[in-house]
Order: structure tokens, then sequence, then C-alpha cells
């Protein structure tokens, strides 16, 4: 068990664990990740909450938290243990919306501070008079309300939790967050709803992390009261929860708001004295706040390995999505080369062009030609690719937070495709107008007879060429006649360069697209062998 003395090695172990926790992201919505992502968020709690500040300050008073079901009574018991009115209790529900926590005066600068439940703005309200409190303002996000009471020992304070079963999720969120920040569990919950699944998750749970928890049976009609003890004894029993202080506390016209809002004194005296000696004697109050911190700091054992799976979940996942769009581009961008090597751009108006050069084409018609035959394989391998992407995906639910796979076939696609074929074929242009100023001409009297051949003509000969196969031989050939074989051969080597380097621009350009969504999720191995890590140090420090 850990003794709350002075451990700087302990409190830097959890303080560095807490920021490997806080580093975990979960983005994809895998069947583990609710449970891991509430396991975070519990981590986090109890480590900025309760441990690290328990740790630094074990002479702070403890902090019992009072939580529950809807209408159990929470508001109503806190009031009672105070002697007046502190947090609303009535019908309505859910009734508890600010978290109230109440201390002595001589205590409130433990919690006047940021020192616990940090992200939570503390307001005040004026001090009331008598049984009638100043009315509770409207409720304020992220806030912690917090009254002083001389009724209370020194060394206790209450925390008036919202609903743990709320409508409100945020409420929900935040009544577990504020458990996880108790040295005390007080689980209340009432004669007619001591079976439902929330209180039981809260014992279960109590139970995992070993905390000092103490329960309290509400509301029981004093004609079943004995039987329902006995029932409930036994609930506790078979949960291993039989060691567990239980207190009940009989339905009472006060129990529904009405009047003061407070229960008789002997109706609450016995938990009331249970709390006190815990705060106030030195053996108890070190054995509360001891068999809580070392069941929290234990339970970092099963826990951190748990949520180091989810993280693992998270990456094998994400590197199974990526691997499909990496496949289906990767499998496309082999089949535009086989389908360029078998002179598939050559069809179509591209082929009627190519037959019909020089007569009835021009080489800008040519090259027009096949520079939209191109743009259209392009843009079939896409979305090919898309299709493949979108059927794959289908079957993996984690894909649903990458958004929808595009269709292939929509504009921005083509603009993008065709903005690439067009600056293929300028540097295509570039290289002819390039190749045809250098050109070794001919000395003497055969210079005046032999025409340097026209850049255009140069270019749609090298582009039915390369993109023509075999039913281009002859665009090959006669670039031979006008540029030399050598030249010609050196032209063509360049010039397919550029077209395999544009079918790469356009495929990996599409690829990264469809990588952004998840690249932008962050999704790394890193953070499950960092939380393994500082799991491995806290262990040696324990």
């Amino acid at each position: 068990m850990v003794t709350l003395d002075e451990r700087p090695q302990l409190i830097d172990a959890l303080s560095a664990l807490r920021d490997r926790v806080a580093a975990v992201r979960l983005p994809l919505p895998l069947p583990d990740t609710p449970r891991a992502r509430q396991t975070r968020a519990e981590l986090l709690a109890q480590l900025d909450d309760y441990l690290v500040p328990r740790l630094k300050d074990p002479d702070a008073p403890l902090l019992a938290v009072v939580g529950g079901s809807t209408g159990a009574g929470k508001s109503t018991l806190v009031n009672s243990l105070v002697g007046r009115r502190v947090s609303e209790s009535g019908v309505l529900r859910p009734t508890t919306r600010t978290p109230v926590l109440v201390c002595h005066p001589e205590d409130h600068h433990w919690f006047a501070g940021m020192r616990v439940l940090p992200q939570l703005t503390r307001v005040w309200l004026p001090q009331a008079d008598g049984d009638h409190p100043v009315d509770e303002p409207a409720p304020e996000d992220n806030a912690l309300r917090v009254e002083t009471a001389a009724s209370l020992p020194r060394g206790l304070a209450l925390l008036d939790a919202p609903d743990i079963d709320s409508l409100v999720v945020e409420n929900r969120l935040l009544a577990s967050e504020l458990i996880c920040a108790a040295d005390i569990w007080v689980m209340v919950t009432t004669a007619s709803r001591y079976a439902d699944a929330v209180p039981w998750h809260l014992l279960r749970t109590a139970k995992e992390y070993d905390a000092t928890l103490v329960t309290v049976l509400d509301r029981v009609p004093h004609q079943v009261i004995g039987e329902v003890s006995r029932q409930y004894e036994a609930l506790l029993d078979k949960a291993g929860l039989g060691d567990v202080p239980r207190f009940t506390i009989p339905e009472l016209p006060e129990s529904a708001g009405g009047g003061s809002g407070l229960l008789p004194d002997s109706a609450v005296a016995a938990l009331r004295d249970w709390l006190a000696h815990s705060a106030q004697d030195p053996a108890a109050r070190q054995q509360a706040a001891d068999r809580t911190a070392s069941g929290v700091i234990d339970s970092l054992d099963a826990r951190l390995p748990e949520l180091a799976g989810a993280v693992a979940a998270q990456y094998a996942t994400a590197v199974r999505l990526g691997g499909v769009v990496e496949a289906a581009y990767g499998e496309q961008g082999k089949r535009v080369r086989k389908e360029l090597g078998r002179g598939a751009v050559l069809a179509g108006d591209a082929r009627t062009r190519w037959r019909g050069y020089p007569r009835d084409s021009t080489a800008d018609e040519l090259l027009d030609a096949l520079a939209e035959s191109l743009a259209a394989l392009l843009h079939c391998a896409v979305s090919a690719a898309e299709e493949r992407v979108r059927d794959t995906w289908r079957r993996e639910p984690a894909s649903e937070a990458l958004g929808p796979p595009r269709t292939g076939a929509d504009r921005e696609v083509a603009e993008r495709i065709g903005v690439e074929v067009r600056r293929w074929r300028r540097v295509l242009e570039e290289l002819a107008e390039e190749e045809v100023r250098d050109v070794e001409r001919p000395s003497g009297p055969r210079a005046a007879r032999t025409a340097a051949p026209e850049p255009d003509t140069v270019a749609a000969l090298l582009a039915a060429s390369l993109l023509g196969g075999r039913r281009a031989r002859a665009a090959g050939e006669r670039l031979a006649e006008l540029l030399g074989a050598h030249t010609a051969l050196r032209l063509r080597d360049r010039g397919g360069e550029l077209v395999l380097s544009c079918v790469d621009r356009v495929l990996h350009a599409e690829r990264d697209r469809r990588l952004a969504p998840l690249d932008a999720l962050d999704v790394t191995p890193e953070p499950q062998a960092e939380l393994i890590a500082a799991l491995s140090v806290l262990q040696k420090e324990k």
C-alpha cells in the first residue's frame, strides 16, 4: 500500500505518466474505442484531480464525493449532513447542475485554488441566512460552487455531484470526473433503484480501484426497511462488497425536498459520525486516504496496458486503412503503365486524328486529342482506385471517421488531372523546341534544300510515338528521319520520363488526397510504447 508521505520520485513518475495518457488519441471508432476513451478520461481525472494533488498535499482535507442516480436524494443528504441548505434539491430532474463543494471555513483555502479539479472555475454565493439560501444562479459551464459550513468537521469536505445517469451528457461526464477526485466515495441509491445497473457500475468501479467506499440506501419505506436492507446486503456480499459500510435512511416527508429540505438529525447522524471519524481520527484518516490512493495506483497495472492495447489497435487499423489506399492506387499505376505500353491512349478521337495526320489533322489537333485521351485514361484509373477504396472501406466501420470516399468522377478530380496533363504537354513542347533548336544541320548547298522541322510537328510525333504503342510506330520512324536516329532516341527517352512523371504526379496526388484525412488523425505507434515505459517507471517507484 502506498503511504502518503513525501515521495518526489513517485510524484514525478505519476506526472510523466499523466502526460503520456494525455497524449493518447483515439479518433477511429473501433469497438473498444468508447471504453478506451472513458478509461483515458478517468485516468486523467484521477491523476489531475486526486492522485498527484493528494501525494503533494497529504495533509489536505479528505474529499467525500456524494454520487448516485437521478432522484436518489444526494442534495438532500448533503444539506442534512451540513445542517443547512447549500445545494438545491427538489422534484425537478436533474436538480444538481453546478456541483457544490462544502468544507469547514478554516479549510477553505484548500479548495479555493486549483489544487484539485483545476479545470473547474470557482464561484461563490453570498452567505444565506437560516434555512433560506440565496437562489441558485443559472448553472455555469465548468464551474464549482464552494461553500463553507462550520458544522462540518475540519479535515472533511463534501461534494454534491450531478446525477451519474443525467439526461444531460455534460452532467454525466462531470459526475464521473468528480467521483474520480474523491478520497471517499459515497454512493447513494434508493429502495426502488438499488438493483439498477448505474449504481452497481459505480460500486464495481470502486471495488476495482479498491477505493474507500460507503453506501447509502435512501428513501426506504418503513414497512419494508428490513426486507430491502437484507436484499441490498445480500447483493453487496455477492459482489464482494460485504465489508463496505452501509447506511439506511427511511422514507420521510423531507426526502421529497419539501419544507426546509433537511432530514431529521437522527436519520443522518450515523453517516455523519462515520465521515467525521474518518477525517479526524489519524489512523482512520490515514487508512482512508492510503487505501484509495493505493487502489488507484494499483489499478493502473491493468488499465494502462488496456489503454495501450487500444492505441495499438488504432494504429493497426490506420495502417490497414492506409494500405487499402496505397494498394488501390499502386495497382492502378501498374495498369496505366501497361495500357501506355500497348498504346491504349491512341483510341477514339486520338486514333482518328493520328490516321488523318498530317493531311486532315494538324499537329495541334493531334496533340489535343492525345492529351484528352491520356487525361481520360488517368481519370479512369483514379475512379477505379476510389471504387476499390470505397468498397473495402465500406466493410471497415473505422473509416467513418475519414469521411466518404470520393466517387472519382467529380469535376474537381477531372480539373486536377487536366492541369497535370496540360503541364505535361507544355513541357513536351518545350522539349521539342529545344531539340529542334539544337539539332545539327548539313552545311553547304544541301543546307538550303533541307528545312528544319517545325517544333509542333516534332512534339506531335513524339507524343504519338510515346502514347500510341505499335500502332504509332511510324511516328518514331518519322522522328528519326527529321532529327536523326540518335537524337530521336534520346528525345523519346526524355519524353518517356515526362509521361511517367505525369502519371505518378496524378496518381500520387489523388492517393495523398485520399490519405490526408487519415494522416490528419496522426495515429502513430509511439504512444503505446510511451505508456508502457511510463508504467514501468511508476512500478519501480511504488
